[in-house]
Order: structure tokens, then C-alpha cells, then sequence
């Protein structure tokens, strides 16, 4: 039931999206076709500007609506084979365009937080924020022995409007998985609790913090990736203090060219942390966006805001990395295949018209040079053919696909001749190497035999205890009466199947032989066949009838 501030909250939205000239939309679903005649008694649809594309009226709906359905728009922005092309490329631009909030706020949910005045806790405060998001800002700020550090302060009161927005949109999901019919395929339902989880996330800053220091340890040492020190003593679930670190921000092209920095090796760079993150540690930054995204003057990158975070199961990581290098060797069979195998889509699907749509929208753009394949897009293209197949969206995939066209676009926006296929297939190859094979096989036995070591002396004492219960009668074994008794009934029927088989087999075979014996003088002929062999062989042909198995049996 919708309570009188969503109520409120949907009246105001409803006006937006009529305000910007988006009562076609709606008007133009399933379920409000009939009303379409309505648009005509709208007086104020002759004072909007029709001849603004409808891609820029919903982005512009979205940033009025305010911070929630901008992260949502941006969410949605990478998932092109749910959207037209058109309004995906105008909602990637969705920013978070937030108004910071007053630092003497800030300052009072600091102190709150710590119970005690600020200057117990930092020597300098800057009470102009840094920078400003949805979620939180971002304060510069000096401990007390000296240290650098910034401050991550979440907005006062943010958390109810999130959920008001949140409960809202499951609504508004609901309607679509209902009346839309390509409502039950793409599920809106699971990507609005994607979406929350995300979201919810985001507002333990604890969390971030943790996030921030698992990618700062897969990391320690090298030079590809640098994410800056938590100070845990002063961090709180709506406060984080983190090392502050400088750079030149990744989108400034031409202070990187300045500072002498490769940009084809810094590109290159880029998707190896990427491959890295997904594959190796299965924890990746997923919100690699260039203003969380700095580059060291010596060319190393630096990573801020670990709010969002991704991870895959092991089975999707397979399946991911069999499909990326079946892409790279045009194996199409293969990719379809291994949508079947992972049931992303529907099992009884034939694979010969699936790989036979996938080379259709493949081989063209494999045509083209390396350095203009964008393998972001190819998969978008994969997932917009796979719907005929009624390919089902897949929640956990969602961060992937946006990190995946996040990295490649910084890529490519570097170094435009970046070859994404040459930088990534040799370590997703030596990657397939040790999770299968021989090297996979020696790697487990490496990692377990420590285990074993430590289990090997307790097994000879092990092994004397239950031979020793089993001596004195004191060895149970755990199981369902029920189902012993029924593997139990299931057992003398086999036993008595197979005595009746043998008997009428050999009944049979005795009549047989009577009738082949020379020296067989039968006391009575029935149809030129001795009696004993007519009851003999009548007798085999019952006994083998009767016990033969029957129904489910």
C-alpha cells in the first residue's frame, strides 16, 4: 500500500515527467494505450519543446527528480539491452550534480559520531567540502600528529529519502514485470534490489572502508594499482578518514601527455587491473569512473570511493572467461554453448540457431581493425540478440558489464588505438591455465597439502576407534528409518525379480531340451509337442510374466 508521502512523492514525479514532455512515454506503454485520446485534452503539451530528443527529456527528468534516480539512470545507462541506443548514451552522462551540504553540518555529525569536540580529533578542518556526491562529501583535514587525510561524511537524514525513493521504484518495477511484456524476461524487480543492495551499501561507510582495504592488500606492492591507508581508529558507519593522496585526474589527457606518462602502456595498464580485480582476486572496484580515477606522475593509478564493490561466483567467472576467449578465437559454437551450460538462457534452447545469431552480429564487427572493435559494445550487441532467445538478465552481472565499459572507455579515451583483444586474451589464457589442467591439479595439491599434513597423524587413531566400535557393537550410523526401509523393500524385490527370472528361464530351457532329446517318448502329443514340454514352458512364460516390472517399477 502506498503510504501519503510516496503518495505525495509519485504526484511530483507524475508532473516531472509531464513537465518534460514524457506523457508520450507512458502514454505509448501496454497498459495506458487505451488512454492515448487523453493527450489531446493536455492544453500544456503545446508549450513543451517537442523537438527535444526523448534522450535528453529523461535525462534531464532524472536529475530533477534528484539523487537516487540519478545513480539509478546510471545504472541503467550500461544496460543497453534493456535500452535503445539513443537514451542509454544520454543517461551515461548522468552526473552526480549534488549541492554540498553546510560544513557546520558536517562538523556536527563528526563530533556525534566520536563523541567528543573536533579539535580532540583533527588538528586542521576544512569545513568547504572537497567534493560533493549523493551520498556523502568529502572534507581535507589534518590528524592531530600531522598526517594528511580526507574525510567522508555522509549526508544528514539521507538514509530515509533513499528508501522512500527505493520503495517507489519497486513499484513502479512491479507494475512493468506485470503488464510489460517484456516485463517477466528482464526482470525490473531484481534490478531495483540490485540496486538497493548497491545503494544500501553505500551507507556504511565501514563497509567502504573495508572494500578499500581488501583491494589495497590484493595490491600491496604493485604497480599497477595504489588505493590510499584507512585510518580505522577514526573511521564510523557515516564517517571514514582515509589517507589523502594527489593526482592528476585520469581525464585530463593532456597534463598526463605533459608529465611524460605512456599513455598507450598507461592504458594497457588500465585493463590489466580490470582482468586482475575479476579474475584473480574476484574482488573489483566497480565505480571506476574517471573522477574516482588519478594517475601518479609515475604513471601508477590511484583509486578513491570503493562504495561500490563487485564479486562473481566461481562458476560465473568460468563461464565469462570461457566466453571472452571463445570470442577471441571466433568459437561461436562455444559461446553458445556455454549461454545453455550456464543457464543464462533457457536449456532447451538449440544451440545451432543460437551460434548461428551470434556469428550474425559478430562477424561484421570482427571485420573491422582491432582498434575499432569496442568488446563492450560487442557483448551489448550479444545480449540485445540473446533476447530472442529469451535470455533473462542477470543481476550479478550488472556491475561487471558497467565496469567492464567504464575501463574501456578510459582506455580508449588514453590511447584510441588501444587493442583491447591483444592486452587481455594472454592473461585470461594463463588465468583458464591454472583453473584446469595439469598446473590447476598441482596448484590444489599445493594449496592442500598443508591441510593434509596436519590430518595424516590423526588417521591411524581415527581408523582404530571405529574399527574398535565396530568390534564391540557400539558403531551407529545415522539415517532415516524410513529410507532404509525403503532401499530395504527395494532390495528382496530385486532379489526376488531375479530368483523368479532365473527359475522361468530355466523352465523354459528344460522344455526345450526335452523337446530336443532323442530318447524323449512323451506320454501324450499336443499339436506334435509332448505334454511335460507344454506345462514346463507354460509354467517358465507365467513365472517370468508375473514378476516382471511393472509401472514405475
Amino acid at each position: 500500500m502506498i503510504r501519503p508521502g510516496q503518495a505525495m512523492r509519485l504526484l511530483y514525479i507524475s508532473w516531472t515527467l509531464v513537465r518534460h514532455g514524457l506523457d508520450d512515454l507512458i502514454l505509448a506503454t501496454h497498459l495506458f494505450r487505451p488512454l492515448r485520446f487523453l493527450r489531446w485534452l493536455m492544453w500544456w503539451r503545446l508549450l513543451q519543446h517537442r523537438e527535444i530528443a526523448r534522450g535528453i527529456r529523461i535525462r534531464r527528468t532524472l536529475e530533477d527528480l534528484g539523487p537516487i534516480f540519478v545513480k539509478f539512470g546510471q545504472i541503467l545507462s550500461t544496460r543497453r539491452d534493456l535500452l535503445p541506443d539513443d537514451i542509454a548514451e544520454e543517461l551515461a552522462k548522468l552526473q552526480d550534480r549534488v549541492p554540498p551540504f553546510p560544513g557546520e553540518s558536517a562538523v556536527a555529525i563528526i563530533e556525534k559520531a566520536y563523541r567528543q569536540p573536533l579539535e580532540k580529533v583533527f588538528a586542521e578542518f576544512d569545513r568547504t567540502p572537497l567534493a560533493s556526491a549523493s551520498i556523502a562529501q568529502v572534507h581535507v583535514a589534518k590528524l592531530l600528529d600531522g598526517t594528511e587525510v580526507v574525510v567522508k561524511v555522509l549526508r544528514p537524514s539521507i538514509e530515509p529519502v533513499i528508501r522512500r525513493d527505493i520503495g517507489l521504484l519497486y513499484i513502479l518495477a512491479d507494475k512493468l514485470q506485470r503488464y510489460w511484456r517484456e516485463g517477466r524476461r528482464l526482470r525490473p524487480v531484481d534490478v531495483v534490489a540490485e540496486f538497493e543492495k548497491n545503494l544500501i551499501d553505500e551507507l556504511d561507510l565501514m563497509r567502504e572502508a573495508a572494500s578499500a582495504t581488501q583491494i589495497r592488500r590484493n595490491f600491496q606492492g604493485s604497480e599497477l594499482l595504489y588505493v590510499p591507508e584507512i585510518h580505522w581508529h577514526h573511521c564510523r558507519k557515516n564517517v571514514m578518514v582515509m589517507e589523502r593522496i594527489s593526482g592528476i585526474p585520469i581525464g585530463n589527457i593532456d597534463q598526463i601527455r605533459e608529465a611524460g606518462i605512456d599513455l598507450k602502456a598507461l592504458s594497457a595498464r588500465g585493463v590489466e587491473i580490470f582482468f586482475t580485480q575479476v579474475f584473480r582476486h574476484n574482488f573489483f572496484h566497480a565505480d571506476m569512473h574517471p573522477g574516482n580515477i588519478f594517475v601518479s606522475p609515475r604513471g601508477q593509478y590511484l583509486a578513491v570511493d570503493f562504495g561500490i564493490v563487485g564479486t562473481l561466483s566461481q562458476e560465473d567467472q568460468r563461464y565469462l572467461a570461457e566466453n571472452f576467449l571463445a570470442f577471441f578465437h571466433r568459437d561461436y559454437h562455444r559461446v553458445a554453448e556455454l549461454h545453455v551450460e550456464s543457464g543464462w538462457v533457457p536449456h532447451d534452447t538449440r544451440v545451432d540457431e543460437f551460434e548461428a545469431a551470434i556469428r550474425t552480429v559478430c562477424e561484421p564487427i570482427f571485420e573491422r581493425p582491432l582498434a575499432e572493435i569496442s568488446f563492450g559494445q560487442l557483448l551489448l550487441r550479444l545480449f540485445q540478440t540473446a533476447r530472442r532467445f529469451n535470455m533473462e538478465v542477470q543481476p550479478q552481472l550488472v556491475l561487471l558489464q558497467k565496469t567492464l565499459l567504464n575501463i574501456e572507455g578510459l582506455g580508449r579515451q588514453l590511447y584510441p588505438e588501444l587493442d583491447l583483444w591483444a592486452t587481455a586474451k594472454p592473461f585470461l589464457e594463463r588465468w583458464m591455465s591454472e583453473q584446469i589442467g595439469v598446473r590447476a591439479f598441482a596448484n590444489r595439491l599445493k594449496e592442500n597439502v598443508p591441510q593434509w599434513g596436519e590430518k595424516l597423524p590423526e588417521i591411524p587413531s581415527l581408523i582404530h576407534d571405529v574399527l574398535l566400535q565396530a568390534k564391540t557393537g557400539k558403531l551407529k550410523v545415522d539415517a532415516n528409518r524410513e529410507e532404509l526401509e525403503a532401499i530395504r523393500r527395494e532390495i528382496r524385490r530385486a532379489n526376488q525379480r531375479t530368483f523368479f527370472a532365473i527359475l522361468g528361464s530355466s523352465l523354459i530351457l528344460g522344455a526345450t531340451v526335452m523337446m530336443a532329446l532323442d530318447g524323449y517318448a512323451p506320454a501324450r502329443m499336443v499339436y506334435g509337442i509332448g505334454v511335460e514340454s507344454w506345462v514346463l514352458g507354460i509354467l517358465g512364460i507365467y513365472t517370468l510374466y508375473s514378476n516382471w516390472p511393472q509401472g514405475r517399477d
